[in-house]
């Protein structure tokens, strides 16, 4: 049976409370006929008559008393249902689920995400950062922040942070004795310290200088997938690593790790916060995003109202691919 319609039910509550036609369409904002027709058409559907009536009057049968006893609570719970919904656009509350990895999490965590929470104290923020490729709709996320060339092309993506950099980055006690590469390709002389990427794959080590672009599959005696554990190993003298800058300035300024390759190590593309569609979105994503174009751009933002900085883009704008 097709389900009845909301505006079935309402016609009925409506034509119930006012026993006149005319009135009833008027509270509705329909034409008498287009009442007549609602009434007429529920009738048929359940296939009982709930309204008994003549040219002079409207009353309920038995079967319309209980039918609107069962049907008036329910449309008041609809409509605080409404309204609960519509506080979600009104008014930031609730939990906001962002899909990412560890390097997301640290660029928006000091910037984005203490104010946030400071600014909208209804609000709580879930940051996952198991780095995972995934279906954010179809796992119940709000947003992603991925590199840009990961971000699905059905996403609304806006840059998220600041330029990135890698470093490929030694200890002195594992380069005593071998020597500093001078070239990406004296890399294959020596112990690299691997990373699986999501999907089970290890990630090439990308490299560019003067217009010659290298992405090499190197080999070693270590498969990680904890950029902080390849940064301890790297210090203990396991081999070479390839990771972010961020991670390994704290260890270059002390001398316990030395940048190679320094001139063939690109910039890479910011990172980019994604969510799907830009219609309806809830106050909570909305400010948000609005903090994230404020970062992005080095503005401040006033939580109160809200800026909008107009960098958003699709996917699709030119990215650089990151190692």
């Amino acid at each position: 049976m097709k389900t009845t319609g909301l505006l079935e039910l309402n016609a009925a509550v409506a034509l119930a409370t006012h026993r006149n036609f005319r009135m009833a369409a008027q509270e509705l904002g329909l034409s008498r006929s287009t009442l007549s027709h609602l009434i007429a058409a529920l009738e048929t559907r359940i296939g009982v008559r709930l309204f008994n009536r003549t040219t002079r009057s409207v009353a309920l049968s038995e079967a319309g008393e209980a039918f609107l006893k069962r049907v008036r609570p329910a449309l008041n719970d609809i409509d605080l249902a409404v309204e609960a919904a519509k506080g979600f656009r009104l008014s930031p509350k609730g939990t906001l689920r962002i899909s990412t990895c560890e390097a997301g999490a640290r660029s928006i965590l000091e910037p984005i995400v203490m104010p946030f929470v400071q600014a909208y104290p209804d609000m709580t923020v879930d940051l996952a950062t198991d780095g995972r490729l995934i279906d954010i709709v179809a796992e119940g996320f709000d947003a992603g922040i991925q590199s840009p060339d990961n971000v699905p092309l059905d996403m609304v993506a806006l840059p998220c942070g600041q330029p990135r950099r890698q470093s490929v980055v030694a200890s002195p006690r594992y380069l005593r004795g071998r020597g500093e590469p001078l070239h990406p390709l004296d890399l294959r002389r020596h112990r690299c310290l691997r990373r699986r990427a999501p999907g089970s794959q290890t990630q090439r080590w990308n490299f560019e200088n003067a217009g010659e672009r290298l992405a090499l599959e190197v080999d070693g005696p270590l498969i990680l997938d904890n950029r902080n554990v390849m940064v301890e190993a790297a210090i203990d003298g396991a081999g070479v690593a390839y990771v972010s800058e961020e991670l390994a300035a704290p260890y270059l300024a002390t001398g316990r790790l030395v940048a190679l390759l320094v001139d063939w190590v690109p910039a890479l593309a910011p990172l980019s916060f994604f969510y799907p569609g830009r219609r309806h979105l809830p106050a909570g994503l909305s400010a948000f995003i609005d903090l994230v174009r404020a970062s992005t751009n080095g503005s401040r933002l006033d939580v109160s109202g809200g800026v909008r900085m107009g960098n958003e883009m699709t996917r699709g704008a030119p990215t650089v691919t990151p190692g």
